[in-house]
């Protein structure tokens, strides 16, 4: 009796949820008024885009603190304080979430926001009244396109996007974290297409929000899963269709026939939310079963040179006992519908097409 009950408490909790095999839809609730990441009450989202070349950075912030965790499933990360939000570990608040491209060079973003929220007295509280902001980050490789290398994101772009930053729907494609990724990269560079940022969000009726926010840098392709077929990746040797990373892997002959991937050239970071009451440990949870959006939707995912990662935030804005197994399914389904966002909303550079430019 006592599994069927809760049985029972799971169903009635997903009633009227947008579970579809098509896109999800927000669904508006009390003080809903945004798509996306934003609509976790109490999260905020800044974009800085570069204009010298194909770059930028992409801040989330959490002004009150939430609880935070991550999960690294990418064999070449960049990343900043990882090791703090380990559930063993005391600080259990991080104040801003960085996204940012430049490579290795882009973790200087996040010492602009620690400026900007330093200035406002946000942080964890350490000794005689001070407080020292947490900020995470984490990068992708973009210093490939044309242009000079020399332009990174760095503190001043982190300043700017968390001066940015609002609770409005978040602009998506080719902004912040996004404007230089690319994907579809096993056929060499020359075959790519353009990656983006994007977000998506989901509310349950009893007021449960779960969204997420994604730059997608990948080297695979992306599929959409509710149908199998490839949206944008590898494209065809004429560069007018799409190969299919799927096909070209299992065609792939003896060694030294294998398609090389740079180490440390793609990678998808992104960060999901809930305004639910979570634990650092059950927030590491989230981020691990979130991961699985990006498993639904890259092919291939988590390689040795992808530096994939997932934060995670709650806000602890509903209260209550929170259904971790609910919580993060959900966190997989708008990390994979944030996915294809971000390419379906991008724009093509030279020699680069987007989505549209293919006429998918």
């Amino acid at each position: 009796m006592k599994t069927q009950s809760r049985m029972l408490i799971v169903g009635a909790l997903l009633v009227g949820a947008p579970i579809s095999h098509g896109p999800l839809e927000a669904q508006g609730g009390p003080g809903m008024d945004a798509w996306g990441i934003t609509a976790v009450p109490g999260l905020e989202l800044g974009h800085h885009t570069l204009s010298e070349r194909p770059t930028g950075c992409t801040v989330v912030l959490a002004r009150a603190g939430a609880v935070g965790g991550v999960d690294v499933r990418g064999s070449a990360p960049g990343s900043r304080e990882i090791a703090l939000l380990d559930p063993v570990n005391m600080v259990d608040q991080v104040h801003a979430v960085v996204l940012s491209g430049g490579s290795a060079f882009g973790l200087d973003v996040a010492s602009g926001v620690m400026r900007y929220l330093d200035e406002r007295n946000i942080g964890w509280p350490v000794a005689r009244g001070k407080v020292v902001p947490i900020v995470v980050a984490a990068i992708l490789f973009d210093l490939g396109l044309e242009g000079d290398e020399k332009v990174r994101p760095g503190p001043e772009c982190g300043y700017s996007a968390a001066e940015a930053a609002s609770s409005g729907a978040p602009a998506e494609g080719s902004v912040g974290a996004g404007t230089g990724a690319t994907v579809g990269k096993l056929g060499g560079a020359g075959r790519s297409m353009k990656g983006g940022f994007g977000t998506a969000s989901v509310t349950l009726q009893n007021g449960l929000v779960v969204a997420a926010a994604v730059a997608v840098n990948a080297v695979g392709d992306i599929i959409d899963p509710s149908t199998g077929e490839v949206v944008a990746g590898v494209r065809t040797e004429d560069g007018n269709g799409l190969a299919d990373a799927r096909r070209l892997l299992r065609a792939s002959g003896g060694p030294g026939q294998e398609p090389q991937i740079d180490v440390g050239a793609n990678t998808t970071i992104g960060v999901v939310a809930t305004n639910a009451t979570l634990t650092k440990a059950q927030a590491t949870k989230i981020a691990q079963m979130a991961q699985d959006g990006l498993a639904r939707t890259i092919y291939p995912a988590h390689t040795m040179g992808d530096g994939d990662t997932v934060f995670s935030l709650a806000t602890g804005e509903l209260e209550g006992t929170a259904n971790v197994t609910l919580i993060g399914a959900l966190a997989a389904d708008v990390m994979a519908e944030a996915i294809l966002r971000a390419v379906r909303m991008a724009e093509g550079l030279p020699g680069i097409p987007s989505v549209s430019d293919l006429g998918n």
